[in-house]
């Protein structure tokens, strides 16, 4: 069985490398850097997914059925992920837009 390897951001890459809490949300290493690398994996996944599907509908010799299959469920997970991610900030944002102060 071969593993699975995820692009997905560790905590230290989520936190930056600095200790400081007052990053700069536009600084590298930053949250719109990680949103936008996952939003670019998403998009990769899914050209290799429709690459790979569009080769073995045309025939090319060489590539197989199984890994287009494959490129198809990580696109296909992928987005799932990132949906996912994407409608727990927006329900973080909604529970702190909501607090009372």
């Amino acid at each position: 069985m071969t593993q699975i390897t995820t692009s997905l951001p560790t905590l230290a890459t989520l936190s930056g490398s600095t200790s400081d809490s007052t990053q700069n949300l536009g600084q590298a290493g930053g949250f719109l850097d990680v949103v936008n690398n996952a939003l670019k994996n998403v998009s990769g996944a899914q050209a290799a997914a429709a690459q790979s599907e569009a080769a073995v509908a045309a025939g090319v010799p060489g590539v197989s059925l199984g890994q287009a299959l494959v490129n198809s469920d990580r696109a296909e997970v992928a987005w799932t992920a990132t949906v996912a991610v994407r409608d727990e900030v927006v329900s973080a944002y909604q529970a702190i837009m909501n607090m009372q102060f």
